[in-house]
């Protein structure tokens, strides 16, 4: 996946966010950004991840992507099974398939009892089990998790960096936020910083 000269503001008198980004994110790549806070490490995520496009420069390449975005819609008023399978049938995921991937991705964060729960009446960290075990639907591709290990109890944060190592070796790639300056060091990849 390539980013060329990517450029990123919310409207057309409104300062840049992100400017001139051009990078490429290998197959079982993993690139950590670092950078101070409204330094535009979000705005990038959600380029990457095609859930906003670039107002200047092209993104070319994009795999199936799972994304972990800064903030969950919490307030959802539906259950997390109910949410996760829209999803996955976003992600072409149908029957059987589809309730066995639902029930993995939950039962790996330790959240099947999750499923029936509605979104709204969850705690941060329930929530963010479901934000992560949407953006794991998909056995291929992208991850992109914008501080996805936040609220995460231990037992998940451990699961979450196994993931992560499984999507490497599986020759997916891997982009990602954290506030933890250890987060994911031992596999190794590339960091990148966002200034100016």
């Amino acid at each position: 996946m390539r980013l060329d000269k990517v450029g990123k503001r919310y409207g057309i008198r409104l300062p840049w966010v992100v400017r001139d980004a051009s990078l490429e994110i290998p197959a079982g790549g993993l690139v950590r950004f670092e950078g101070r806070n409204g330094s535009g490490k979000s705005t990038l995520l959600r380029v990457i991840a095609g859930v906003s496009t670039p107002s200047r420069g092209a993104v070319t390449g994009r795999p199936v992507t799972g994304y972990v975005p800064e903030r969950f819609p919490a307030a959802l008023p539906f259950p997390a099974h109910e949410y996760l399978a829209h999803l996955g049938r976003v992600h072409g995921l149908t029957g059987p398939d589809l309730e066995a991937r639902i029930e993995a991705c939950l039962d790996r964060l330790g959240g099947r009892e999750l499923a029936q729960v509605p979104l709204r009446n969850m705690s941060k960290g329930m929530c963010q089990k479901v934000a992560v075990a949407q953006a794991l639907l998909p056995r291929s591709g992208l991850l992109v998790l914008d501080e996805a290990w936040t609220g995460l109890d231990a037992e998940a944060k451990a699961a979450l960096d196994d993931a992560v190592a499984e999507r490497l070796a599986n020759g997916g790639s891997v982009v990602f936020v954290d506030h933890e300056p250890g987060r994911l060091a031992r596999l190794g990849g590339d960091r990148w910083r966002l200034e100016n």
